[in-house]
């Protein structure tokens, strides 16, 4: 949530909705290891859970680096190419997700609970289970993107403000790496 706010509150609905639909496609890849039984290699082994982890962590500072690096410049910027920013939000939207073992271990965690014995394929009802949050999502996040898009307009129109929206989001997305390194099986 708060890497797609980030996004919407810098670049506005677009860049809010290229991130949603970046989180989004990670989730589902997610589900699929889930159904696939990859998320339990993950889940149970500790060097599989830490290389994740690190990636993530490592890519997530990365990010955050080049939007305090870029602020006010280059990172987000709306007069920047539309398919560049938009796929490059979506794709650092998609591997913020996948990186992300914490998830994996939520799905493999949550999915299992909602499995009906005699009532389908196991692998069926996790895929259904696993898309279903992900339409919850489709029905509670763009309300929200919108919503920051329109209460952030006149943030987005000032050079000092988008340097410093650009500063937050980078502060931000090294908070998340930071407490991502933390994180424990």
């Amino acid at each position: 949530m708060a890497f797609i706010l980030g996004h919407t509150v810098k670049g506005g609905a677009r860049a809010g909705t290229a991130a949603m639909l970046g989180i989004w496609t990670g989730a589902l890849g997610h589900v699929v290891l889930a159904v696939s039984g990859l998320s339990a290699i993950i889940a149970t082994s500790a060097l599989a859970f830490s290389v994740v982890k690190w990636i993530g962590v490592a890519y997530l500072l990365w990010i955050g680096i080049q939007a305090i690096r870029h602020a006010g410049g280059t990172f987000i910027n709306e007069a920047a190419p539309v398919g560049s920013s938009f796929g490059r939000i979506y794709w650092q939207g998609v591997l913020v997700d996948l990186l992300n073992p914490k998830v994996a271990i939520f799905f493999l965690a949550f999915l299992p609970q909602f499995v009906v014995p005699g009532a389908g394929p196991v692998w069926a009802q996790l895929l259904l289970h696993g898309v279903l949050i992900i339409v919850v999502a489709a029905v509670i996040e763009p309300p929200l993107v919108l919503l920051g898009s329109t209460l952030t307009t006149p943030l987005r129109s000032s050079p000092g403000l988008a340097k410093a929206l650009d500063r937050t989001l980078g502060a931000l997305l090294i908070a998340l790496a930071a407490r991502l390194a933390l994180s424990k099986i």
